[in-house]
């Protein structure tokens, strides 16, 4: 086997959002991921089926795997000719020790690349209203950590920082805060000087405390903080509250799960991140094409005896164009035929492979669309319904009396990813709501999560049927007004503005 590769990839602060385009692409590709308890669960959510996951759970003095070990596992893993992805949560340059990794990389003549991380130093600040260098209060940043070992004096010159009269970052110094904010007013700074606390930034938890050097520690004790948190000095602090843009945002403070099947990026995750919610994704389900399918075989062989084709979801239409080319069918047989979509999402996917749909019901379930089919056809018409196994029957109790061909082209199965414990996520400060776009994905989700209370859920549901499976489950469940995108958005502002 030849010698594999080893990719230094920065996760950023915690949004996974900013987890960047480049760090995604490499991760996707990824043979062996090798990650940080700083690591999101966002990002990890992004980690390929079948990939390797070793968790050396690095975090402020809590060391699941000694450094020298991890360094080991890279270069162990690279030699036997894997593509290793070493996730760093911020950014594998900045007291992320990626130096030190490379090093032995270097001595064994393994290749790497390293792939730079949005770093929190920077990023944390910024989601708090604090720009870290502004032309009326400082020309510099000055970044240090604030860990030491134990017993060991800082090896820091805090009098050269106070003579900078730069922005100061601190980070993993939270339990050495009074330490550090002492440091400093021996070296001379003003004890007025403003400083802030910023914990958990860029996620659901997000929270600061903006005081002085002086005051800062008694204000962390009367307050409570918790890791992990950076230490911002500067009279950039005080802007915090005019800047502040984040917490402003409808959904902030909200940590929401979006489930939905594996091959599909959620075009839900990216609205509901627009409005402030922290956002993980979790494929609930993945689908998989029915291989060697007949009856679609004869379907496609004989397009000319339907008069009308329904797409029930995006994937069935993702299949069944699949067939149509596999099967060496030209699409310009489908001219005589009128299409019909279940909803916004479906449409979508046949818009994208060039076809527009002629027929989508106002509610976006089995039963409308049925009902709407039941309305346009005439006497002699026939419906091909391509979708999935375990597909609902209230459309065809809607078409009684209706030929439909109804024919299963993929099946659904529950997924589930072992470096995320979705069962974890619902403690305290965790998952603040779920939701489930389909009954599959609910079935899904409560099938990857056995032994969950279910009533610790709440799950913004898109239709009847998704809330009956939710209720089934034990769920809290709450119903969108409408079967669409926008309309479970506006239900999870409103299950937040409740709290």
């Amino acid at each position: 086997m030849s010698t594999g590769k080893v990719w230094l990839v920065g996760a950023g602060p915690g949004d996974a959002g900013l987890f960047t385009r480049k760090g995604y692409e490499v991760l996707k590709a990824a043979e062996v991921v090798v990650y940080d308890s700083l690591v999101g669960a966002g990002v990890l959510s992004m980690i390929p089926e079948g990939a390797k996951t070793i968790d050396v759970g690095k975090r402020a003095s809590h060391h699941t795997m000694p450094q020298e070990e991890i360094n080991q596992v890279l270069l162990r893993e690279a030699e036997k000719g894997y593509r290793v992805v070493r996730l760093k949560g911020g950014d594998p340059f900045l007291f992320g020790r990626g130096g030190e990794e490379l090093e032995l990389l270097t001595e064994h003549g393994i290749p790497y690349e390293v792939v730079p991380g949005v770093t929190s130093p920077l990023a944390v600040p910024a989601y708090n209203g604090i720009p870290v260098t502004h032309r009326d209060f400082t020309s510099s940043l000055h970044i240090i950590t604030g860990h030491k070992r134990a017993g060991q004096a800082y090896d820091i010159d805090f009098e050269a920082l106070v003579h900078t009269k730069g922005t100061l970052v601190f980070l993993m110094g939270v339990t050495a805060l009074p330490d550090i904010c002492a440091h400093l007013l021996e070296a001379g700074m003003d004890p007025d000087m403003p400083a802030a606390i910023l914990q958990k930034g860029t996620t659901a938890r997000q929270k600061r405390i903006v005081a002085t050097v002086a005051t800062l520690p008694e204000e962390v004790k009367r307050q409570g903080i918790e890791t992990p948190a950076i230490i911002v000095v500067g009279r950039v602090c005080t802007l915090a509250d005019r800047f502040a843009w984040y917490e402003k945002l409808p959904l902030f403070g909200y940590k929401v799960l979006v489930t939905r099947p594996k091959e599909l990026v959620s075009t839900m995750a990216a609205r509901l991140r627009r409005q402030g919610a922290e956002v993980l994704e979790l494929p609930a389900i993945t689908t998989r094409r029915i291989r060697e399918n007949q009856a679609l075989k004869e379907a496609l062989a004989n397009l000319e005896q339907y008069t009308w084709i329904a797409f029930t979801s995006p994937t069935g239409v993702r299949v069944f164009m699949e067939e149509l080319i596999e099967a060496g069918t030209d699409i310009r047989r489908m001219a005589g035929l009128k299409i019909a979509a279940i909803g916004e999402g479906t449409r979508k996917a046949l818009r994208e492979r060039g076809l527009a749909a002629d027929l989508m019901p106002e509610i976006y379930d089995g039963a409308s669309l049925g009902e709407a089919l039941a309305g346009v056809c005439s006497s002699g018409d026939r419906i091909l319904l391509p979708r999935a196994k375990m597909g609902s029957r209230e459309i065809l109790e809607k078409l009684s009396g209706i030929p439909v061909d109804d024919i299963p082209t993929y099946e659904t199965f529950s997924e589930k990813q072992d470096y995320v414990d979705e069962a974890s996520l619902f403690g305290p400060g965790g998952v603040d709501c779920a939701v489930f776009t389909s009954a599959s994905t609910v079935k899904g989700f409560v099938e990857a999560t056995p032994g969950l209370d279910y009533s610790r859920v709440t799950a913004a549901c898109i239709g009847k049927q998704t809330k009956a499976a939710a209720d089934a489950a034990g769920m809290k469940t709450y119903m969108a007004d409408k079967a669409s995108i926008d309309s479970v958005v506006e239900l999870v502002i409103k299950l937040k503005e409740r709290q």
